[in-house]
């Protein structure tokens, strides 16, 4: 829709959206309390389901395509996984994960494996469990005045973390990376780099300038999660502006926006967004019925 308010009846939405409906469905539909194994073949239950709707055709990106092929072939998840990729698509679709009312451990082990799915890269891993920390930060009475500190903080505590429940030994397939710490310390690091051009971008404030200039054009998933923070830290308080100014880009702007939208969404609340786009939006009901379904789950 680019500056222009979403159109049409329903409101048509983009892959980012859809992928995250099929994150958010799996979780729903996994064995209470959740756990790595029986998560893991719900994800690759709804991924595949996706690949293969009709409405998949709003230009998915390669690497979920190719992964999804792969295990549609009968292939693992951690055999299809595509190690070399840290494409934006392993956190665009991570919101789901952000809401759940779960501890931290669980929330990053979840975040990081429906990465894992499609994106082996360890900086999408890092990507995706940072964007639902953000979700989760806010949407717990987080302010956006020191979230960045928030932020470089659980980066660093994160760093050398390798969830080997969750993962299982995906590590082994980053072949220049000799430990599963220095595999995932890989992504945190890649991670914290873009963390100092958003802290740059934050010191000059500068809301003219197209944000992708500051903190990347978002095609890979620590600089979608950076811009996207950025053009929520510029108007923590305006969601609608929020949304346009992240779709109004010259990188990736619907996966900018979707990620950016998530942290508008967590910090404001549902009412924040006109009633008329809750009424209109694709999968209204699907979305409706995976928010329901969320209000029950909780660590065990």
């Amino acid at each position: 829709y680019g500056p222009q308010a979403p159109e049409g009846n329903p409101a048509l939405v983009t892959d980012d959206t859809q992928m995250a409906i099929a994150v958010g469905e799996a979780i729903i539909a996994a064995p209470k309390p959740l756990e790595p194994n029986s998560l893991a073949q719900e994800f690759r239950r709804t991924f595949l389901a996706w690949y293969n709707d009709p409405e998949n055709n709003r230009a998915p990106g390669n690497t979920c395509l190719t992964a999804c092929e792969e295990m549609f072939r009968g292939k693992s998840w951690l055999e299809a996984s595509q190690i070399s990729s840290k494409g934006c698509g392993a956190n665009m679709r991570v919101m789901p994960v952000g809401v759940l009312n779960v501890d931290t451990i669980t929330r990053a082990g979840i975040a990081q494996l429906q990465a894992a799915m499609t994106h082996g890269h360890p900086t999408g891993l890092a990507a995706a469990d940072l964007t639902a920390f953000v979700i989760a930060d806010l949407g717990n009475g987080g302010t956006p005045n020191d979230l960045p500190k928030r932020v470089r903080d659980y980066a660093l505590s994160q760093r050398e973390v390798y969830h080997t429940d969750w993962l299982g030994e995906l590590w082994y397939k980053a072949f220049m990376l000799p430990t599963p710490q220095a595999y995932i310390a890989h992504g945190w690091d890649e991670c914290l780099g873009v963390l100092d051009r958003l802290d740059m971008a934050l010191q000059k404030m500068d809301r003219e300038t197209d944000p992708c200039l500051a903190t990347g054009a978002g095609w890979v998933a620590e600089q979608a999660f950076a811009t996207a923070l950025f053009c929520f830290l510029m108007y923590p308080d305006d969601p609608i502006t929020v949304i346009r100014r992240a779709a109004v880009t010259s990188g990736d702007s619907d996966s900018i926006a979707c990620i950016a939208g998530s942290f508008a969404g967590a910090y404001q609340g549902i009412d924040s967004w006109p009633a008329d786009w809750v009424e209109r939006i694709e999968y209204r009901d699907r979305i409706l019925g995976m928010s329901k379904g969320f209000s029950s789950i909780h660590s065990v």
